[in-house]
């Protein structure tokens, strides 16, 4: 992969980061912000393979890019075959971009008793879909690879460092259980060497 095929990922970073230093309220991040997550899933000829490997036992967080000042982090979530997520929330506002295969979204809500039942019917994200999650209207949810036989990857805007968010996972009769996730990689994908887009002019 050459440093040409990273141009989309640092449009979609420089037009993020002049949004959200705009004053604009969680609503119009999330509205305008889908839009670039569309704009940049619409071509899968950017992310490089390292960031879209699966792991043999569970799905992958691979951070592509964080804030300065944590107002955002970019991640690819690598799903392998017939891999899911424990219940869980996040804490701060996300967008969920589907660039390969298919994933499944099951809202879960709290009822009087307690407990959290699954609400509404699950969301099933194709190619070119985004998905918007926010603490304030629906933050708990289990999601999984739509796939049983191939893998799936999607491109996740979160309003924070998502990886070193402290969030929680659900138990079936409501409890939780505190997490932070971290990342799958080590090292980032090198977005700023424009040398080799020089030679295409």
């Amino acid at each position: 992969m050459t440093a040409f095929h990273n141009a989309p990922l640092r449009q979609f970073l420089a037009d993020f980061t002049r949004l959200i230093q705009a004053p604009h309220g969680q609503t119009e991040v999330l509205a305008q912000g889908s839009e670039l997550l569309a704009t940049l899933i619409r071509e899968d000829n950017w992310l490089a393979e390292e960031f879209a490997q699966p792991h043999a036992e569970h799905y992958q967080q691979y951070l592509l890019y964080a804030d300065p000042l944590s107002r955002f982090s970019v991640v690819s979530f690598v799903w392998g075959p017939g891999q899911t997520t424990p219940v869980h929330d996040h804490r701060v506002w996300g967008l969920i971009g589907m660039l390969r295969g298919a994933e499944i979204s099951q809202n879960f809500a709290r009822h009087g008793d307690g407990t959290l039942q699954a609400e509404g019917e699950p969301v099933t994200l194709q190619p070119g879909d985004v998905e918007k999650i926010a603490p304030d209207v629906q933050d708990i949810h289990q999601v999984s690879n739509y796939y049983s036989d191939r893998v799936s990857v999607s491109i996740h805007v979160y309003g924070g460092n998502i990886g070193a968010v402290s969030r929680a996972v659900y138990l079936p009769d409501g409890r939780e259980k505190t997490f932070i996730s971290g990342y799958s990689n080590s090292s980032l994908p090198n977005l700023w060497d424009l040398s080799k887009e020089k030679t295409h002019v």
